[in-house]
């Protein structure tokens, strides 16, 4: 692969952390890496492949002259309305973690595994879908491909590294038994029916996001979806059970036979030995974790999953840096 000038906007952040640690990882092909962040941050000092990196306040200058052909950012809806359209102006494409653009028409929603070619259909952005559908889609783009998905229900049980470094203080401080600051209930020793704000329909927005995300990277409007999402005191990786009716039936060992083939995805299943996938497994790794699977008796054609990942790795940052890749792949910067 080429080499290629890169930008981190929120570098300072948890995700934006972990971009570059993904990068380093993956050995992305950078020639020069410029870091972005708040006045507050500005001026921290970043390793990244062993030089030291000084991170700069983001402003509407910051994408001059600097010859960057991608910019992956995680710093919020805000932030992103107003500078992607700035770094796509000057032919930059974004890869951008928040959720301003993923419901766009006009702005590709990727999960590599699920739809890689919608990356050639960019206009300068591309939207990294929320962390706990993308995770999902893993498994349900090729059972969707086989059997055709009729209803999905989602329960996600998501961990609080999802709410950032105060979500995660909440937890610990609870622990001690201090007092929440940020969550509206205590979070230790409780789980909260509560992602996000809650929409005039009775549901969060977390709850929509994953209903009409899901939607659109598997570019089928008629499936009916559902979700519930709770917010449990887990340090970090989410875990969701998935509850699947399809169109047509199928043999529950295609079904294993079909996640196991799977690009991305390990299925954990062995409950002889009590052996399925947990969260305290799944963090730090990128692979999506599929278990307890089994055919729901209540449906003609059902049948539940278990789905654990690491949602600031596969749910953020890995998801990017791999669209990133595909980016070079198919010679779009």
């Amino acid at each position: 692969m080429k080499k290629v000038n890169v930008a981190l906007v929120g570098a300072t952040g948890m995700v934006g952390r972990t971009f570059i640690k993904v990068l380093e990882e993956r050995n992305f092909p950078i020639d020069k890496v410029y870091m972005f962040s708040s006045a507050k941050s500005a001026g921290t000092v970043v390793k990244f492949a062993g030089q030291d990196i000084v991170v700069e306040e983001l402003n509407e200058k910051s994408f001059d002259d600097k010859n960057i052909q991608i910019a992956l950012f995680s710093a919020g809806g805000s932030i992103s309305a107003k500078y992607a359209p700035i770094a796509a102006s000057k032919g930059i494409v974004v890869v951008d973690n928040s959720s301003q653009w993923r419901m766009d028409p006009g702005v590709p929603l990727v999960v590599p595994e699920v739809n890689p070619e919608a990356v050639k259909n960019h206009k300068g952005i591309i939207a990294n879908p929320n962390c706990s559908t993308i995770q999902a889609m893993v498994p349900l783009k090729p059972l969707h491909d086989k059997y055709g998905l009729k209803r999905v229900v989602y329960s996600t049980y998501q961990a609080v590294s999802g709410s950032g470094v105060r979500g995660v203080k909440d937890l610990e401080d609870g622990i001690q038994g201090k007092p929440n600051t940020f969550y509206p209930h205590p979070i230790a020793f409780n789980c909260l029916p509560h992602i996000d704000v809650f929409e005039e329909n009775g549901y969060t927005k977390e709850e929509m996001k994953m209903v009409n995300e899901t939607k659109k990277i598997l570019d089928d409007y008629d499936i009916k979806v559902t979700a519930t999402t709770v917010r449990v005191p887990v340090r970090g990786a989410h875990s969701e059970s998935i509850n699947l009716e399809f169109n047509k039936p199928f043999e529950l060992e295609d079904i294993f036979n079909t996640l196991k083939n799977t690009e991305g995805i390990v299925v954990v299943d062995n409950p002889t030995n009590n052996e399925y996938p947990l969260a305290i497994d799944a963090e730090g790794h990128d692979e999506v974790y599929v278990g307890r699977i089994r055919r729901d008796f209540s449906v003609d054609n059902g049948v539940n999953l278990w789905v654990v990942a690491d949602n600031i790795r596969k749910g953020a940052a890995t998801n990017a840096v791999q669209i990133a890749e595909l980016l070079l792949k198919y010679d779009l910067v």
